[in-house]
């Protein structure tokens, strides 16, 4: 959903635009801009997987500063926001140490802790925003792994799987699956702080690996339908374990991996096949997006699964789509 576009502001509007689309009263913050009143420019979006909500913003430079005051006048249910910087270097202040992020980087802000956060020039942000009673992290915990998270290796792991879910929010947001996806989310995002502040050895952060892998193994090979090479061997390695491992947990979850993946690929073609968006494709090319490497052996799939061809399934939905029931 789109927050608010600059562009579409009148100048003299700009700054009430861009903090009420920011801040509210419920979460106070003081923002100073670089840019003259007139030249702030900016683009803000939100989604929600489940119960975590997902704001992104691609701005020009500023800080937003949030002081001991505005804590004490914190009204809402506090939140920890977890950021990826996919643009510009970013600056942050907390607990009396300055940082510094990249594209490479996690940040991490427990909002009833004063800090500073900003960019100059041209930036943006990605930010899931967890709750704090759910995350069960304590603020001394977050704000100790805050600032040092990549001593933690569960760092690029975590990093990986944050990437993934920004690929595309709004199809997540929408699948079944958004609150299980949601719910591993979290369970990662607390074991990376344990795991930062107390140690690998912490057992807590190892649990909630373990609890999360099967919804991380699916939400990841969804991901990557189209990819030909998405072998156990390439899960199980994204996912820092062994196939063995890998086979173990799909077979306590009753799930054989090659049947799972013929049927979401199939699942996926016939939404494909479907939607005027993709009128323009062959079922050869339809059959490729979905990670088939013979249009043939797609077909004879697709018809035992679905009771028809590729080609007949599409000219029905085209037909019914016709008479009022289009396809969105």
């Amino acid at each position: 959903m789109l927050l608010v576009d600059l562009d579409d502001v009148a100048p003299g509007q700009r700054v009430e635009a861009f903090h009420h689309a920011l801040t509210n009263e419920s979460v106070p913050n003081h923002v100073v801009h670089e840019e003259p009143a007139t030249g702030i420019r900016a683009r803000m979006e939100a989604w929600r997987i489940g119960d975590v909500p997902m704001f992104a913003t691609r701005n020009t430079g500023f800080t937003v500063r949030r002081t001991v005051g505005h804590v004490r006048r914190q009204r809402s249910n506090p939140v920890v926001s977890v950021s990826l910087q996919p643009r510009g270097l970013h600056r942050g202040e907390v607990a009396g140490q300055r940082l510094t992020y990249g594209p490479d980087d996690i940040c991490v802000f427990h909002e009833l802790t004063p800090r500073a956060y900003g960019w100059s020039g041209d930036g943006s942000s990605q930010a899931m925003l967890f709750d704090v009673e759910r995350l069960g992290v304590p603020l001394e915990t977050v704000v100790k792994a805050s600032l040092q998270l990549r001593a933690s290796p569960l760092h690029d792991l975590v990093l990986n799987h944050l990437r993934g879910l920004w690929r595309d929010p709004a199809r997540l947001a929408a699948d079944p699956g958004a609150a299980a996806l949601a719910g591993a989310t979290t369970e990662l995002v607390r074991a990376l702080l344990l795991s930062a502040a107390h140690g690998e050895a912490a057992p807590a952060a190892r649990d909630a690996l373990d609890d999360t892998l099967l919804t991380r193994v699916l939400a990841y090979a969804r991901r990557h339908l189209a990819d030909r090479d998405l072998t156990p061997e390439r899960i199980a390695a994204e996912h820092a374990v062994s196939v063995r491992r890998l086979y173990l947990v799909l077979n306590d979850a009753g799930i054989s991996l090659e049947q799972w993946l013929i049927s979401e690929r199939l699942t996926k073609a016939r939404r494909m096949l479907a939607s005027p968006r993709h009128d323009g494709l062959t079922v050869a090319a339809v059959a490729a997006r979905c990670g088939f490497t013979s249009p043939s052996h797609f077909s004879r799939r697709f018809r035992a699964a679905f009771g028809a061809t590729p080609q007949e399934w599409r000219r029905h939905e085209r037909a019914r789509g016709a008479g009022g029931g289009a396809h969105a």
